[in-house]
């Protein structure tokens, strides 16, 4: 449980922080151009980081506290 929470909180903080970086990992191959992520894909990815960190610090927080 505590390596799964840390995984989603690196995952989310990439997400968040570093979305370029995860689309060139994910969905660079489905682009014609492969130049950079739309306004749209960059929104939506860095509110997914958020969603991702937030539940890994819960279940930290659960894990930990209760």
């Amino acid at each position: 449980m505590i390596l799964m929470s840390v995984i989603l909180i690196i995952g989310g903080l990439l997400m968040i922080f570093k979305t370029s970086v995860f689309w060139k990992i994910t969905e660079r191959w489905t682009s014609k151009d492969g130049t950079e992520p739309s306004d749209l894909y960059i929104w939506n990815t860095r509110f997914g980081g958020i969603m991702c960190t937030l539940v890994g610090c819960a279940n930290l927080f659960i894990y930990f506290i209760l």
